[in-house]
């Protein structure tokens, strides 16, 4: 059963093949932004995947977060979810995403719950 408090933490350390340069969103050799929203949107998957039922998985339906510092190749940053609303097959959560004390972006996720087989015949 997916509850309320449901956290979970992925990291990951700054290559060069995660930055703004190597995707195309920047021109700099940071972390790209798109990037640090793929750790924050793998976290909130991995917070409820033990709870989900056989053959059901969850898809991104909005994210929104900031970015507000930059992290360069070598930095470990960990993005944080936490379920903060269940309402059916729709799941709410609070992101953010740290490199050591420093606060790199927050906001929100939103998820629903899909049966595999059927997403992926739609």
């Amino acid at each position: 059963m997916i509850e309320i408090g449901l956290k979970h933490t992925s990291e990951l350390t700054v290559t060069d093949a995660v930055t703004a340069m190597a995707i195309g969103s920047g021109d700099m050799p940071v972390l790209a932004t798109p990037m640090m929203m793929a750790l924050m949107e793998n976290a909130a998957m991995l917070a409820v995947k033990d709870e989900l039922p056989e053959g059901s998985t969850t898809v991104g339906g909005h994210i929104e977060s900031s970015h507000l510092k930059p992290s360069k190749v070598g930095d470990v940053v960990r993005a944080t979810a936490e379920v903060t609303k269940v309402d059916g097959k729709k799941i709410e959560y609070k992101i953010s995403a740290y490199s050591g004390d420093i606060l790199l972006g927050e906001g929100t996720h939103l998820r629903f719950v899909v049966d595999k087989e059927r997403f992926l015949h739609r």
